[in-house]
């Protein structure tokens, strides 16, 4: 990796960029990266947020100039690119497997129609390729707990809604042209949803919130709306 690809980010952050394109290899960096952060935290860092492409690390420059460093950026600068330089040959340990139970079509699914449709498809076509699929969780984002998942069958590509939707439940599963994701709590939104879960991808009061995390391998199974009421869905 060369190792100039930093920048700040204000006064208080600084992003390493770990690749061009979003993809397997470039992932496994930030998420080495990452999890190297988490387990060896530097004096004065405060969060690291794991992204496509990149990490970003924040700090607390207050803290560091107390502690004598008269060049918080700098010092944290040069603090990164020597810890890339030594985890560069480090391993990303084996990924986590998470099943998610998906309610398919009717009042949870209501653009499964259009998906089908858009792709010359049946609406049980697209379930079928939807839910064989591995996907990778590339990053958190957007909202509290919603994750980016790669992977999607080409087939099954939509482009967003031409208007939003004000309101999308809690637990909506859909598609955005090459991606799926699933809305962790309720919000706006422009994706095609073709389902719903009954999990609950995001707590506040838990630790950690949020039910994914970057590097997980997502499947999803689909189920009845009997099954969906007794895992206790939102609208059971």
């Amino acid at each position: 990796m060369d190792l100039d690809q930093f920048s700040p980010l204000g006064d208080s952050g600084i992003v390493v960029k770990m690749g061009e394109g979003i993809d397997r290899k470039t992932h496994e960096k930030v998420i080495a990266l990452s999890c190297y952060l988490e387990e060896h935290p530097f004096e004065g860092m405060i969060e690291i947020v794991p992204g496509f492409t990149t990490v970003a690390v924040f700090y607390d420059p207050i803290r560091l100039f107390n502690q004598g460093v008269s060049f918080p950026y700098e010092w944290v600068h040069s603090k990164l690119k020597e810890i890339v330089s030594q985890f560069s040959n480090r391993k990303v340990e084996e990924a986590r497997r998470m099943e998610i139970p998906v309610c398919y079509g009717g009042e949870f699914g209501p653009d499964l129609s259009e998906v089908a449709n858009h792709n010359g498809l049946t609406p049980d076509e697209v379930i079928r390729i939807h839910s064989e699929a591995e996907y990778l969780v590339y990053m958190i984002g957007f909202a509290p707990g919603f994750p980016y998942l790669g992977g999607m069958d080409k087939r099954i590509i939509t482009p967003r809604r031409r208007s939003p939707r004000l309101t999308i439940p809690e637990g909506a599963v859909g598609i955005g042209g090459e991606q799926t994701g699933i809305y962790p709590i309720e919000s706006p939104g422009g994706w095609q949803l073709i389902g719903q879960t009954p999990l609950s991808l995001f707590q506040s009061r838990e630790d950690p919130p949020s039910l994914l995390r970057a590097g997980d391998i997502v499947r999803f199974r689909p189920i009845t709306r009997e099954e969906y009421d007794h895992l206790g869905g939102a609208d059971s």
